[in-house]
């Protein structure tokens, strides 16, 4: 049933396209909730948030599982820089993802030799020790007070007070990051990233520079988390470092994987699905990592590539299997 709607679906791009992007634009007028809009700006940063690792995991094959720790160097950037040095939203927004994404390549360098498991292992580290690092270092960071006062974002001269405003900031920020996305994957770059996912012995074979396209791999996907990082500092205008716990790095993980590894519609689909979970069961907060894995687990049996990932589950499996003894019979009945 869900591999015949998304066939529909892709079957009928334009026309849901069309219908998708007039509800996203018109979300915040139609909804009156002030905290329903509110939610649905977290979604939507978020969904950058999982793209920016989608792009590490989903298509060079590295499994990175520390965002939380370029997700707290680029909102760490954004707060000091507003704090301490006056500048705007829109000039940091572009500083925060460089910060970020040379912090991307400081991680590859040492494990450029490095994949599977031992590179998990080396992606949590680094983002446990940012984070205590962050946590220690009060004469820059203010430690566990965290960062205050970050001003409201400006446009035109016009401070954004309103959840409607900051909704369609993140929006702006995320139609352009995925165009970027969707240039930088259509180009010989992102073609070579799937090469590298795909086989890398082959790859290198063919020409293809591993450690070059690797480096490039961790430093735009560390980018455009830095760019989410900063508009989540000026968002909340208040950080500190309990935001960035092991937690948040599973909790984007989770939605690359059931949204979809490699597309760029699956962190999306991901990041609305975990967040409605969230919101849903906000009474059983507790319990909340149980309901991820349940749903890992769920997502891995029915359909293992994600909710936007090409058919191939267990369960698809039994039925073309079916399907193909059935013709076999028919054939040798016709016989």
């Amino acid at each position: 049933m869900l591999n015949r709607a998304v066939n529909y679906v892709k079957a009928h791009r334009l026309p849901f396209f069309i219908v998708f992007a007039v509800l996203v634009l018109a979300f915040p007028i139609i909804i009156p909730s002030n905290f329903v809009r509110g939610i649905a700006v977290r979604t939507v940063l978020y969904m950058l948030f999982a793209s920016s690792l989608n792009l590490i995991n989903g298509y060079c094959g590295h499994f990175s599982i520390g965002h939380a720790g370029f997700m707290c160097i680029g909102c760490y950037t954004a707060g000091l820089l507003a704090t301490k040095a006056g500048l705007g939203f829109w000039l940091i927004v572009p500083i925060s993802g460089i910060v970020t994404s040379l912090f991307g390549l400081l991680v590859f360098l040492p494990t450029n030799r490095l994949s599977g498991m031992y590179l998990s292992i080396v992606t949590l580290g680094f983002a446990e020790i940012v984070r205590i690092i962050v946590l220690n270092w009060t004469s820059l960071t203010n430690g566990p007070l965290g960062v205050k006062g970050i001003p409201s974002i400006k446009l035109f001269g016009l401070k954004l007070t309103s959840t409607t405003e900051y909704y369609y900031v993140i929006l702006f920020l995320l139609v352009l990051s995925l165009f970027c996305m969707y240039r930088i994957l259509h180009s010989r770059v992102g073609r070579a990233w799937m090469s590298i996912r795909e086989n890398p012995d082959a790859a290198c074979s063919l020409g293809v520079e591993l450690a070059k396209y690797k480096a490039i791999n961790f430093v735009v996907g560390a980018f455009f988390c830095g760019v989410a990082g900063c508009f989540m500092a000026f968002y909340y205008r208040y950080i500190d470092t309990t935001m960035f716990t092991i937690d948040e790095s599973f909790n984007v993980l989770s939605m690359v994987i059931v949204g979809g590894m490699g597309t760029l519609v699956g962190p999306i689909l991901g990041a609305f699905v975990i967040n409605l979970i969230t919101e849903t069961f906000r009474f059983a907060s507790e319990y909340r990592m149980l309901l991820y894995g349940i749903l890992i687990i769920l997502t891995m049996w029915i359909r293992p590539q994600g909710i936007a990932g090409a058919s191939n589950s267990v369960l698809a499996t039994k039925r073309m299997a079916k399907r193909v003894q059935s013709a076999a019979k028919a054939k040798r009945s016709e016989a």
